[in-house]
């Protein structure tokens, strides 16, 4: 199955919980959902990280895809699966992990800097592609990538991205955004996390609209 396939009509957001704990994460997924966020990751370096993805599938698999982010290891890929996990986020493009979620029937995201890691990316499996560090590319370097990708391939922007800029990165050929510390931080509270997962929804759905 293919990114778009498994996301189908939701929103193109990823919420990165980045040191979310098992104790407090189907709260905040809960406020992610309610506010119409419905793709989340927790990174594997975050506390207890599989317990939570564990979590995250039972209580939300029907209402989100679920998955873990700063996968780089091939083991990690069968423990996410083991754990209900769908996505595999990842910080660099490593063919082994995405032939091995493909293999398993989840979904690569792979991290991509330059032309040629995107083409090993798609090589190995990926139909979506994390362009990461985003603010370091800029627009113009994903102008210059897409223009030599084929057009089932989706490029998704993480790091550095807001709900200011999105809808210059849309005008650029962006698919969709990761979110990271702009919508979870460590000590944030659910309210917190509510409040900013309205507004970025707010703004992605001005951003894409028409």
């Amino acid at each position: 199955m293919s990114a778009r396939e498994a996301f189908g009509s939701r929103r193109r957001l990823v919420a990165i919980l980045r040191g979310v704990k098992p104790d407090e994460v189907e709260a905040v997924a809960s406020a992610l959902v309610e506010a119409g966020i419905s793709i989340i990751e927790v990174p594997l370096n975050s506390p207890e990280p599989f317990e939570s993805i564990s979590r995250l599938a039972r209580s939300f698999g029907d209402q989100a895809v679920v998955g873990a982010g700063t996968v780089t290891k091939v083991a990690d890929v069968d423990r996410l699966h083991d754990a209900g996990g769908r996505i595999v986020v990842s910080p660099n493009c490593n063919p082994s992990v995405i032939a091995r979620a493909v293999e398993r029937s989840m979904i690569p995201m792979p991290g991509v800097f330059t032309a040629t890691e995107c083409f090993a990316a798609l090589d190995a499996g990926a139909t979506a592609i994390k362009l990461f560090p985003a603010s370091v590319a800029g627009t113009g370097g994903l102008k210059a990538i897409k223009a030599v990708l084929p057009a089932d391939c989706d490029v998704y922007a993480v790091g550095g991205v807001s709900a200011a800029n999105m809808p210059e990165w849309l005008a650029a050929g962006i698919a969709g955004f990761g979110i990271g510390t702009a919508l979870y931080t460590p000590g944030f509270t659910v309210e917190q996390v509510a409040k900013v997962a309205r507004e970025t929804v707010a703004a992605y759905d001005r951003a894409t609209a028409g």
